[in-house]
């Protein structure tokens, strides 16, 4: 049996799986329920926080998949000392999440923003902009989504480095990658940074005042990894007290972003609604990749995009 945790939402594309297993859809609420009996579990509402307190619900699991890259809304001690086998949807937001990216390089290069807010006051202001041909991108986080936002940046004229777990050179993407342990070393010397490591232990509250305090006061900072990894506080007092000149956010520790934040209205920060990887027809593609492991699961054939429940992602040879 396969349990799906859909919320409002039931994903699309289910009716050969329909076909050819009991599927049982529920919400929160009834996760506890569904999973009583239930061989796999799919996590559709990857936004759920719900999998942890259903726990004591599963008595035969085997795997899980969930509709995201990032794993951490399941990753809790019960399942990484399990024998359940957990799979993301690693792939399917890449090159999205790296033309998200380019955007907010150039809206902040070109005052995009700007030119909106001059235009809705029916305003006349000639200024200049800047390039982003030679100015260079620090890239924290160097999976297949770090990888693609390299890639693009490199094709627009940007110099590109990598921060992850293993430093190294001669990366075919990145160059040089540098320990994402002593970012403070070396943050300092990029126009852009740009977060999309994994949430870890090791990466929780990464980018906070120290980190903020020695980037150039011209850089811009863009999250497109998740909320946790920044210290919103020191986010906000690094914006306010102009330590670094603006940021492109699409992810926050709190979501929906409380009305109250300043984030909301300072000039310089860009708020999109964790949207940057979501194109049309994302979510049939996310069932596309579950159901390939379906079918795989079901034949007893490999898994793909197998998450190493110790590191929190799928490793590079995986």
């Amino acid at each position: 049996m396969l349990a799906v945790l859909s919320g409002e939402k039931h994903p699309p594309d289910m009716h050969p799986i329909e076909q050819s297993a009991v599927v049982r859809y529920t919400d929160a609420a009834g996760l506890a329920d569904a999973l009583r009996d239930a061989d796999a579990l799919f996590v559709y509402d990857f936004l759920s926080t719900a999998v942890p307190g259903a726990w004591h619900g599963s008595n035969r699991l085997r795997w899980l998949h969930i509709a995201s890259a990032g794993v951490d809304p399941v990753m809790f001690p019960a399942l990484r000392e399990s024998d359940v086998v957990l799979t993301n949807s690693r792939g399917v937001f890449d090159d999205s999440i790296a033309e998200y990216v380019l955007g907010t390089i150039l809206a902040f290069a070109k005052d995009l923003p700007g030119s909106l807010r001059l235009q809705q006051r029916s305003t006349w202001q000639h200024r200049e902009t800047e390039r982003i041909g030679g100015r260079s991108a620090l890239v924290v986080g160097t999976g297949p989504i770090g990888r693609s936002i390299a890639r693009l940046l490199k094709a627009a004229g940007l110099r590109v480095s990598g921060a992850g777990r293993t430093p190294r050179d001669g990366d075919p993407d990145f160059g040089e990658v540098r320990p994402s342990t002593e970012l403070g070393d070396y943050v300092g010397e990029f126009d852009y940074v740009v977060a999309v490591a994994p949430l870890t232990e090791q990466t929780k509250g990464l980018f906070d005042a120290n980190a903020f305090a020695a980037m150039r006061e011209s850089a811009r900072f863009i999250n497109v990894g998740r909320g946790e990894l920044v210290v919103t506080g020191d986010l906000v007092d690094a914006l306010r007290e102009g330590r670094i000149a603006g940021a492109a956010l699409d992810v926050f520790d709190t979501e929906p972003l409380p009305v109250e934040s300043p984030l909301w209205t300072m000039d310089n920060v860009l708020v999109s609604p964790h949207m940057s990887g979501d194109v049309v027809g994302w979510r049939n593609a996310l069932v596309e990749v579950f159901a390939d492991n379906f079918w795989r699961w079901r034949a007893g054939q490999p898994l793909r995009n197998v998450v190493d429940k110790r590191l929190g992602y799928v490793p590079s040879t995986n």
